[in-house]
């Protein structure tokens, strides 16, 4: 039967409901035709203060309700969009909307990482779609490039820069000489990062996303907890110096790949060539780097977040949506999560390091680092030795190994403290080469 229109329901109000709100408005006729049929907003979902913003006279009140059964006993609403964030009570939105066989789009990453698994399942019980390209990358095509576009390929790894929070203090941190909290403080200034940015620089918000992707790629549910999560709040102009004069950019990336057997699932500070594709990715911008065994070596780069390229990925998701409802189409491909693949514990991956120690400046010491590691099969690549402070005789001395384990350089790290003539383990960075 034919349609004469598909309604839609938001469910909130704050920055990017409210911005998908605008475009389904002001690009109305545009999207009739690409959906084949008027998208008509039919109801909001807001709390009670939410009603005293201006957008809610400027769209008309009578589309707005405080009221969830109001909400979800409207009927016509064809697609349920959930823009609200956090766990609770979108997990719960989530579930009822698809259980009511709601054809669903979400931007929130935290819950399709944690119970993504379960979403699509019952979505796929209901004969309804869920949709979650928003939830990754912003305005850039990840999700859909994994379930469509790349099935041919036998994924061999992903190396992503997925946080523009992180990665604007980073290039600040790296352009201008400044250290981590002045970075910080500015770009909260500038609204790129939040009152209470843990989860940007404590890789929290990477780790979300790394864990939807690898799930996607892998075919296996890999979850938030699975994930090895290091910030950069322990970085320094001095590590930033002393990666460019060997030859590397500093980056928090998101890093999932395949490797004897497991996959190795980990966000944290990474040392990375100045010659990669990564390396040049700054400010807010987001790059995702997939290796595969067709297409070799893919890259993605876009604006990973704010409201314009957030909004242009939901959507997008809705006329998708919106197609296979006029085209009679219950849902579209499943998504496959039963590979079994298991995630490799961090201590048995395998790197090179990067160690910053802060020593005695006496003859011997590097001598007793070198033995350390050694005694722990850890080879040293590069190293140098430069005066810290001449009035205490301390001295700095900076390594990079060859590939070692995770687990000896741990060893090695708890052994080194011992170490008379060491003041301190200043930092310990990753060197990721890239595949």
């Amino acid at each position: 039967m034919k349609r004469d229109n598909i309604g839609i329901g938001i469910l909130g109000l704050g920055t990017i409901a409210g911005q998908v709100a605008r475009v389904l408005g002001d690009k109305s006729e545009i999207l009739a035709a690409q959906a084949g049929c008027p998208l008509v907003l039919r109801k909001v979902k807001v709390l009670p203060q939410d009603l005293n913003r201006p957008q809610v006279d400027e769209m008309g009140r009578h589309l707005f309700t405080t009221d969830d059964e109001e909400f979800f006993s409207e009927p016509g609403i064809d697609i349920v969009v959930e823009a609200i964030g956090g766990e609770h009570p979108a997990l719960e939105y989530l579930e009822r909307a698809l259980a009511g066989g709601k054809h669903v789009v979400t931007s929130n990453k935290e819950v399709i990482a944690k119970h993504g698994t379960e979403l699509f399942d019952l979505a796929e019980r209901k004969g309804v779609e869920l949709r979650c390209e928003a939830s990754v990358g912003g305005g850039i095509p990840l999700i859909s490039r994994f379930r469509y576009d790349l099935v041919a390929n036998r994924i061999k790894g992903i190396y992503a820069i997925i946080n523009g929070t992180t990665n604007y203090i980073l290039t600040r941190m790296a352009r201008e000489d400044a250290d981590f909290s002045s970075v910080l403080a500015e770009a909260q200034q500038l609204g790129y990062a939040e009152a209470n940015p843990e989860n940007d620089v404590e890789g929290i918000d990477a780790a979300y996303k790394l864990a939807i992707l690898a799930s996607l790629a892998f075919h296996t549910h890999i979850r938030p907890e699975n994930i090895y999560c290091e910030g950069i709040s322990r970085l320094s102009s001095r590590d930033f110096r002393y990666a460019r004069e060997f030859g590397f950019a500093i980056k928090l990336l998101a890093i999932a790949k395949e490797n004897g057997g497991g996959i190795e699932v980990r966000v944290h500070p990474a040392f990375i060539p100045e010659g990669s594709l990564l390396a040049s990715v700054d400010g807010v911008y987001n790059a995702v780097l997939v290796v595969g065994d067709l297409v070799d070596k893919v890259l993605f780069f876009g604006q990973g977040a704010g409201p314009l390229p957030t909004s242009s990925a939901v959507v997008a998701d809705i006329v998708s949506s919106a197609r296979e409802i006029m085209a009679g189409i219950g849902r579209g491909a499943g998504i496959d999560f039963s590979s079994g693949i298991a995630v490799k514990p961090m201590t048995d991956i395998e790197t090179r390091y990067y160690l910053r120690l802060n020593i005695d400046d006496r003859p011997g010491v590097l001598a007793q680092i070198a033995s350390v590691l050694g005694e722990r099969d850890i080879s040293i690549s590069s190293a140098i030795q430069k005066v810290a402070d001449k009035a205490a005789h301390t001295a700095e001395i900076v390594v990079i190994t060859h590939p070692a384990r995770e687990s000896a350089m741990q060893a090695a790290l708890d052994n080194l403290v011992s170490l008379s003539g060491l003041r301190e383990v200043s930092n310990f960075i990753r060197v990721e080469i890239l595949s």
